[in-house]
């Protein structure tokens, strides 16, 4: 399955809705200079192609756990992406990336009490075949955090390089 082509129009469209997702499709047709119904068969073919999707974004108040922590972990090379998985299939785990440096796969959660995270991060994820060290940072205060990390700009490339990660 090739990735998706997309032109300037695509461009344009999706850096208007990462500015705010709730404009109309009828003030962005006006902005863009085409129809509505362009813009409707745009916006559903980018969310098709699985390049763009809509949520609401909550904030830490609304979490039941309100407290951030990294989970650093140390897994044999052969065994880094079978690792990621069930770390991702984790219920307290909310995002896990295979990273190079120090750590081959890096976890983000939130939990209530040092019990919980102690309880993820050693008895959980240290149990898993092929890791042979976790470091844990807890996050204290939050200078800067924008949800929105990963804005789809440059949509041929990103796809290209998760093709190469996933081969």
């Amino acid at each position: 399955m090739s990735a998706p082509q997309l032109d300037d129009l695509d461009r344009q469209l999706i850096e208007l809705l990462a500015r705010d997702a709730r404009v109309s499709n009828r003030k962005i047709a006006v902005d863009l200079g085409v129809t509505e119904g362009t813009v409707r068969g745009r916006i559903k073919r980018l969310q098709q192609d699985g390049l763009i999707s809509f949520t609401a974004i909550t904030s830490f108040g609304l979490a039941d756990s309100a407290r951030m922590a990294f989970i650093g972990v140390q897994v044999n090379v052969n065994d880094v992406r079978e690792v990621a998985a069930k770390i991702a299939e984790m219920s307290s785990v909310n995002a896990v990336m295979v990273t190079m440096g120090r750590f081959n796969v890096l976890a983000i959660c939130l939990f209530n009490t040092l019990d919980h995270l102690l309880e993820l991060a050693s008895n959980q994820i240290l149990a898993l075949p092929g890791v042979h060290h976790v470091e844990t940072s807890i996050a204290v205060k939050t200078a800067k955090y924008n949800a929105r990390v990963v804005r789809i700009t440059e949509a041929d490339r990103l796809r290209a390089d998760l093709s190469d990660e996933v081969a």
